[in-house]
């Protein structure tokens, strides 16, 4: 039976000297994550170097596919608030819908259960979140996740 809501706990760790993108070029990019296919197309089913029509729609496979967009949570972070005087440390609470065919709707930010509060941050986190692709539920209907990050400066 699947899961009509899923909550999964994942704890990110950013290097505040970490990369030099910049958040319009990170989320500029995000859509970039699938790979081309032998027509010369881009092939929806691997997202991040994973293959979504082989796993199955279960807590696990949600959890892996969330892991592989971890560099980019990462990079919201450290574009928003590692560089900050002092260290920033702190939760967000995150809820979105995956759809019948496997694509994020609804993405969001719970301002009032997070304890980061920078809205840039927030707007980063959200357009990553919009573009997760999952293995497609086989009832074909929404599943509601939530997905709490705690994310820390690593010194």
């Amino acid at each position: 039976m699947i899961l009509l809501s899923t909550l999964i706990a994942l704890t990110l760790h950013a290097d505040p000297k970490g990369g030099n993108s910049t958040m319009k070029g990170l989320v500029k990019g995000l859509g970039a994550s699938s790979s081309a296919s032998a027509d010369g197309g881009t092939s929806a089913s691997v997202v991040n170097g994973i293959d979504l029509s082989k796993l199955p729609f279960t807590p696990d496979s949600i959890k892996q596919v969330v892991l592989s967009y971890q560099p980019q949570i990462q990079a919201c972070y450290e574009e928003t608030l590692a560089g900050k005087d002092k260290a920033v440390e702190g939760s967000l609470k995150t809820s979105f819908s995956i759809t019948g065919d496997g694509m994020t709707a609804f993405s969001k930010v719970d301002k009032k259960a997070s304890s980061l509060k920078d809205p840039r941050l927030h707007d980063c986190v959200i357009a990553v979140l919009s573009t997760m692709q999952f293995p497609a539920p086989p009832d074909g209907k929404a599943h509601p996740i939530e997905f709490p990050f705690n994310l820390k400066a690593v010194h």
